[in-house]
């Protein structure tokens, strides 16, 4: 019997447990494999070379192919089998157009329903802390890579704040679609010279939308959200003109930069 991975959610002993483990490990692999290249996009994936590839049976290997088509990195073939997507600039904007809906409405909701004092706590204690990172006048590398721990931190607890799986749930799956993660172009644009100055626009958003879901302002707060997503849309337009773009994982995965 296979037995789980300690990191996967699954009881010892239980083989459709490791089952289950299995198949998240291909996954997290198949999709570094999509981002990194090493699986080009338009390419067929061949179940059988991924069976040797990762060291498991084809049955984790389905299970993983059918969650990543889910998230978008895959298509599934008229005859067949899978293959890597492909993606325009206006896929992407899409995608992230999608996160500013759903987090807008997952701030509404947090201030319709007033949110747990001890998260918005939390969220504030995060804010603090990014406040801290842009104290210099400059960034470095570990600033912006400490930057995009805490930005992904404080949009998790957006999620937290309406109190509903169903809202944390479809936020981490738009979260997951290709490019469509807050902090997703940050790293692109880590020595430009205005890359600070966007990021601290960007942390003033976050004080004003955690402001208007503390005094129960739903349209503000919902407003606030969706114009924040937009900061990653200007990071999308800014990378896919500049050089940096090429060190951006999945970038091989868009097509047609016009």
């Amino acid at each position: 019997m296979n037995h789980p991975d300690p990191q996967a959610l699954a009881v010892p002993g239980d083989a459709t447990d490791a089952g289950a483990s299995q198949s998240v490990k291909a996954q997290l692999r198949l999709r570094e494999m999509i981002l990194a290249g090493e699986l080009a996009g338009g390419a067929r994936i061949a179940e059988l070379t991924l069976v040797e590839m990762l060291g498991v049976s084809r049955t984790p290997i389905r299970a993983a192919l059918m969650r990543l088509e889910q998230e978008g990195l895959l298509h599934r073939l008229p005859g067949g089998g899978y293959a890597v997507r492909t993606f325009s600039e206006t896929d992407v904007a899409d995608a992230i157009e999608l996160r500013g809906t759903m987090e807008g409405l997952a701030a509404r909701l947090a201030a319709e329903r007033g949110a747990d004092a001890a998260v918005l706590a939390e969220a504030a204690q995060c804010l603090d802390e990014i406040d801290a990172v842009l104290a210099p006048r400059a960034l470095d590398d570990e600033g912006f890579s400490d930057y995009v721990a805490l930005n992904a931190r404080f949009h998790q607890l957006l999620g937290r704040m309406v109190g509903s799986e169903v809202i944390v749930r479809e936020l981490d799956r738009v979260k997951s679609l290709p490019f469509a993660s807050p902090s997703a172009f940050v790293v692109v644009q880590t020595h430009s010279p205005a890359a600070r100055d966007m990021l601290v626009i960007a942390q003033d958003q976050h004080r004003q939308v955690l402001d208007a879901i503390t005094r129960r302002e739903g349209a503000r707060a919902e407003a606030l959200m969706r114009e924040h997503s937009r900061v990653t849309r200007r990071n999308l337009l800014a990378a896919v003109q500049a050089a940096q773009i090429q060190g951006l994982p999945g970038v091989q995965l868009i097509r047609d930069h016009v």
